[in-house]
């Protein structure tokens, strides 16, 4: 694969896929099988290329998913930030990458919900610990916020307890707020968490998720959003519900969705990255978000390999790229972009972050944004 995407597809992946509503082309400048299907026409040059991604907020510096990771992401500069939404027992969207707030929350600490501690099966996995939906908003309310892996980012714990699990609403008005102060757009890029599972259980997330976006009038082409999951059948219902972009996340080459994995469709990962998987995605979404080592694959020793072709083939197939997810940590990185013995040092995180972005991606998700944003800003047309 080529260092860097050539000129050409970049300006108009640029100015078309990731304006406001996404139309998608192909590097020869003929409409591709996203945009022929009508997606959208008339959006305009909004975004970077490549834009970087807060993940879950400024994740690699106070705890995820909190108004103040939020915040900082935007005062750092990131284009978009990430929501995971998941529903409480009464129905409300609340943002946690998962529905086990155990290590996400203090929750273990409130003897009155001592009780609620109880063992599921979530999407095929074992898991013990206190869910999001056994809990009312209000009791989970009563909650605070706190460091997901402290023994990695120990300086993140002087945050714990600041904030409150925000709800997607609450989300939303401060995107308003700071989108007015600002004199700009806030672009989120929100993702459905185990909705097969939550469906089953009456807790229905597109449906919600989209009557949130239509009263804030986020549901438009041109609306400042992405709509993200794992499961395509999500995305699929979401695009019948609202007309914003659309990214299909992917895991490593041989995991499969859950609602193939539930409908017994075979297909892993590394079918959906082939030339007519990315076909198929195209029918119904505008990008994909795979694994980084779907893109720069490891090698036996761990080390970074050769690029693979799935950027051209997606490029091809009209569809943008947002993998993820870059992170400073020796930890998180190629055994050839570490540095020291210290697995929760930094390492070479902004070399590494350019190899990623010099196979062409159009974005990439960064718990470390600032650092992202520097080596971006060498791959931006100015």
């Amino acid at each position: 694969m080529q260092e860097r995407q050539q000129p050409g597809r970049r300006t108009v992946l640029g100015a078309a896929a990731l304006g406001a509503g996404a139309a998608v082309w192909g590097g020869t400048g003929t409409a591709s099988a996203a945009s022929s299907r009508g997606r959208g026409h008339g959006a305009h040059d909004e975004l970077p290329v490549p834009l970087i991604v807060g993940h879950r907020g400024a994740s690699g510096y106070r705890p995820e998913h909190t108004l103040g990771s939020y915040q900082l992401a935007l005062d750092m500069g990131a284009d978009v930030i990430e929501q995971d939404v998941v529903p409480t027992k009464d129905g409300h969207l609340v943002c946690r990458h998962e529905n086990d707030i155990t290590a996400t929350t203090d929750v273990s600490a409130h003897p009155e919900f001592a009780h609620r501690k109880t063992t599921k099966s979530v999407d095929g996995v074992k898991l013990t610990g206190w869910f999001t939906e056994d809990f009312t908003l209000a009791e989970l309310k009563t909650l605070r916020a706190k460091e997901r892996i402290p023994g990695t980012r120990q300086h993140n714990t002087l945050y714990d307890g600041v904030w409150d699990v925000p709800t997607f609403e609450e989300v939303l008005k401060w995107a308003d707020r700071e989108g007015r102060k600002r004199g700009r757009r806030i672009w989120l890029h929100i993702e459905t968490k185990h909705p097969t599972y939550f469906r089953k259980l009456g807790l229905g997330l597109e449906e919600r998720l989209a009557r949130l976006l239509r009263k804030y009038g986020r549901h438009k082409k041109h609306s400042p959003n992405f709509l993200q999951s794992f499961e395509p059948s999500s995305i699929q219902r979401l695009d019948k519900l609202v007309a914003c972009p659309k990214v299909v996340l992917l895991g490593t080459l041989k995991d499969r969705p859950w609602d193939f994995e539930v409908a017994g469709d075979p297909r892993t990962t590394a079918d959906l990255v082939k030339p007519a998987g990315l076909k198929w995605i195209s029918g119904f979404a505008e990008g994909i978000g795979p694994d980084l080592t779907v893109i720069l694959p490891r090698t036996k020793d761990d080390k970074l390999g050769a690029p693979s072709s799935v950027v051209k083939d997606a490029h091809a197939a009209g569809l943008v790229l947002h993998p993820y997810t870059g992170r400073n940590e020796n930890t998180f990185l190629p055994a050839d972009f570490r540095r020291g013995t210290d697995p929760n040092a930094y390492g070479d995180a902004l070399g590494y972050f350019k190899k990623c972005l010099a196979t062409g991606i159009d974005g990439l998700f960064s718990d470390n944004c600032d650092t992202a944003l520097l080596a971006a800003a060498e791959f931006r047309k100015h």
